[in-house]
């Protein structure tokens, strides 16, 4: 029976990212394919079934074929316990992207063959590149039309400011593709789909010696020809393989394939796996000191919360990942910001909103929480006599505001339910005018999606329809300091300038331009603006 060491070491946990439709959630279906986890994979936006991808459960998501909030998936596969987590692609979630990159110790980053580096993989990128975590590059659609593989390195490089290894190569691209060529194994995989646009299962693989005549016939000769030639040249030019400086975010090994159509899905997988790191230590932000993930006792800190994955009993799920020891089902933790100690009876392992109740889970691992509604999203959990504090996880300001209200004033009770649960997920901001009630509430987004988002699921998951009226507001400031209702009121602001307060009390000024901002800054000596604020629930 596997000791806590070797389990610790058994897990591998990433995060899945690129821009809109570069095929990430495809390559996340393909992977759970190959591992055995589902027996077939649906195309997130095939026409010839009524498929949807497994990690979009959402009905917003199975309706637009697009990801709007991450999902975790556990699967094992050849002796390693596997954790995804797939995040949305869309600009207008790439909030909830952040917070789970946090939760991350290694990411792949999906690049469309045709498109190259975009601008949404650049922003997430640098999350990644802050944290030094080692970045696994697959560069997708190869089965279409794509660019020169090398001048795709050569963007990777000069945009992202980051080395590249190719591990493997591709044999031509659109009509002409034929598969890839494995640089450490020297050996040509050829692969055969099964005739559809969306490969549904697995493909038949092929293997023979680079310089082989049978490869003439099995790949064409122009493409042998061609593969030689790119083969030779980077084995003169490129530079030494090196899994430091993988580790460390600095090289990152990139993979051609097709997710589509399965090609170079499952070398991938295998590569990824011997390569990306086992959990590292998290620091205590209270000491400085490193958490080893298995000398120390239990510990995690909630990256998500998530409500209504039920619809049956409208619960609530915290998502904690687990930075040290071992969780076991009815232990008790101590809740930092709670300030107390309680039991965490249930824990669940995630197959996007499917669930499975679990005894045991380790550093690495991401376990569901029922949240009665004490946890907020940065929160630590610890076991034993040390009481570490990981670090919070920051809140992006608001760039787009509305003001929402119910158009039942019936349901009142509803509506007030469903935009707080909906806030303390961190999907919204909500805002109130100082002395008002929640009849009507004035939301704050990152992108203006995520209104589409809150809209939806009002109605699906409590039954209210909404009211929303766009607000001209572009810049948000919270007051820093004691400043009550009536000092709030008191001061000198132009005349569009909205005094607010957040579901916590904090005092907050909504202004309508820059000039706006500079004025209330001028005119109140004193006043201290900030641009961040501890807005999280």
């Amino acid at each position: 029976m596997p000791n806590l060491a070797e389990e610790i070491a058994s897990r591998r946990t990433f995060a899945i990212i690129s821009h809109p439709d570069a095929g990430k959630t495809t390559l996340t279906e393909k992977l759970l394919l190959y591992t055995g986890t589902i027996q077939s994979a649906g195309s997130v936006k095939g026409k010839s079934s009524a498929k949807h991808a497994v990690s979009d459960w959402m009905d917003i998501e199975k309706q637009r074929g697009i990801s709007v909030t991450s999902s975790v998936l556990q699967f094992t596969y050849q002796g390693c316990c596997v954790n995804i987590l797939d995040t949305p692609g869309h600009q207008d979630f790439s909030e909830d992207t952040y917070r789970t990159l946090m939760a991350a110790d290694a990411a792949v980053m999906v690049i469309d063959g045709a498109k190259g580096v975009e601008a949404q993989t650049v922003k997430l990128f640098k999350v990644c590149a802050l944290r030094g975590i080692p970045i696994f590059t697959f560069v997708n659609k190869l089965d279409r039309e794509t660019r020169d593989p090398f001048d795709l390195m050569e963007e990777i490089e000069d945009v992202l400011g980051i080395g590249t290894y190719p591990m493997n190569w591709p044999i031509g691209n659109g009509r002409t593709f034929r598969g890839v060529f494995d640089r450490a194994s020297r050996r040509v995989l050829a692969f055969e789909g099964d005739g559809r646009a969306n490969a549904a299962k697995k493909v038949a693989e092929v293997e023979a010696e680079l310089g082989d005549p049978a490869l003439d016939e099995l790949i064409g000769a122009e493409n042998h020809r061609n593969l030689m030639d790119d083969i030779e040249l980077l084995d003169g030019a490129d530079h030494e393989f090196d899994l430091a400086a993988v580790r460390t975010g600095k090289l990152s090994p990139v993979f051609f394939g097709s997710a589509l159509t399965n090609f170079g899905v499952e070398p991938f997988l295998a590569d990824f796996l011997r390569l990306a790191p086992a959990p590292g230590p998290h620091t205590d932000a209270a000491s400085g000191e490193d958490v080893d993930p298995v000398a120390d006792e239990f510990s995690g800190f909630v990256f998500k919360i998530q409500a209504n994955m039920d619809k049956n009993h409208r619960d609530r799920i915290a998502f904690v990942r687990i930075c040290s020891g071992k969780f076991e089902r009815g232990m008790e933790a101590y809740h930092v910001q709670g300030g107390r100690k309680i039991k965490l009876a249930t824990g669940t392992a995630m197959m996007a909103d499917d669930r499975a109740i679990v005894d045991e889970a380790y550093a690495g691992d991401i376990v569901g929480l029922f949240d009665p509604g004490i946890f907020s999203i940065g929160d630590t959990l610890c076991a034993g006599k040390r009481r570490v504090r990981f670090a919070g996880i920051p809140t992006f300001a608001p760039e787009h505001f509305a003001r929402v209200s119910q158009v039942d004033t019936l349901k009142r009770k509803q509506f007030v339910k469903g935009m707080e649960e909906l806030a303390q997920e961190g999907a919204i901001q909500i805002f109130r005018e100082l002395g008002a009630g929640m009849e009507s509430v004035i939301v704050g987004v990152v992108g203006e999606l995520q209104f589409d988002v809150l809209e939806q699921r009002l109605k699906s998951e409590y039954y209210v329809a909404v009211r929303r009226q766009p607000l001209g507001y572009t810049d948000i400031r919270w007051i820093q300091g004691a400043y009550d209702e009536d000092a709030v009121r008191s001061l000198n602001l132009t005349r569009d300038t909205l005094r607010v307060e957040d579901m916590r009390g904090g005092k907050l000024l909504l202004f309508t331009s820059p000039w706006n901002v500079d004025w209330a800054n001028e005119h109140n000596p004193g006043l201290t603006l900030s641009e961040f604020g501890n807005v999280t629930f």
